[in-house]
Formats: C-alpha cells, structure tokens, sequence
C-alpha cells in the first residue's frame, strides 16, 4: 500500500523559509513523478512543483524563483525548499505521486497517490 507523508510545515514570518518533506513508503521510487500542490481555504487546489525521474523539474510562475523541488531517492524522500515566503502562500501543502512521467500541466488528476498534507502559514 503506497504511502505518503509530509511533514515539515509551520509559521513563519513572510520573507522567511521553511522546507517540506514528503516520505513515500510502498512505492517503487523510480520512473515516476513527484509533485507538490497547495490549496488555499475556499480555493481549489493548484500544482506547485513537479520533477520526474530523470530530475526534471517544473514551477508555477507564482513560485519559481523562490521554491525548490528535489529528491532523495535512497530515502524515498522529496523535498520542497520554500524561500522568500508571502502571506498568499499560506495554504496546506500536499505531495503527491504517479507511475507515470509528469504531465505537461500540473493537474491533481495525473496524480494517483496523494499525502495528506501539511499547513504553511504565512503572517505578514
């Protein structure tokens, strides 16, 4: 039974940084996609960063310059680096997981296992 755990969410000052971990546990960690999304209270959920196995990587334009996604494949781990943080990126963070490679479009329908989730609140 696959399954993932985030952790590393919190407070934090805006302009600050804080890192999630995500764990995946009965999951063959390789030719797949890990991904990252966030969904706001009263907001649908939106992708935030994707990277498949190959190590390519994807980025909202909300995020990029200030998130980082990356893996640890030995530890089945996956990391989000959020630095620079805003007040809007207050939200609950997921990870996410899928057998196939990462699609075009950051979408919650190409993912099939899914963590979840770990608050990030931004104060201003």
């Amino acid at each position: 039974q696959v399954q993932l755990a985030e952790s590393g969410g919190g407070s934090v000052q805006a302009g600050g940084p804080l890192r999630l971990s995500c764990v995946a546990s009965g999951y063959a960690y390789t030719h797949n996609c890990m991904g990252w999304f966030r969904q706001a209270q009263g907001k649908e959920r939106e992708g935030v960063a994707s990277i498949d196995s190959d190590g390519s990587t994807s980025y909202a334009d909300s995020v990029k310059g200030r998130f980082t996604i990356s893996q640890e494949n030995a530890k089945n781990t996956l990391f989000l680096q959020m630095n620079s943080l805003k007040p809007e990126d207050t939200a609950m963070y997921f990870c996410a997981a899928d057998p196939s490679g990462c699609p075009v479009v950051l979408s919650t329908t190409s993912f099939r296992y899914w963590g979840q989730g770990a608050q990030v609140t931004v104060s201003s």
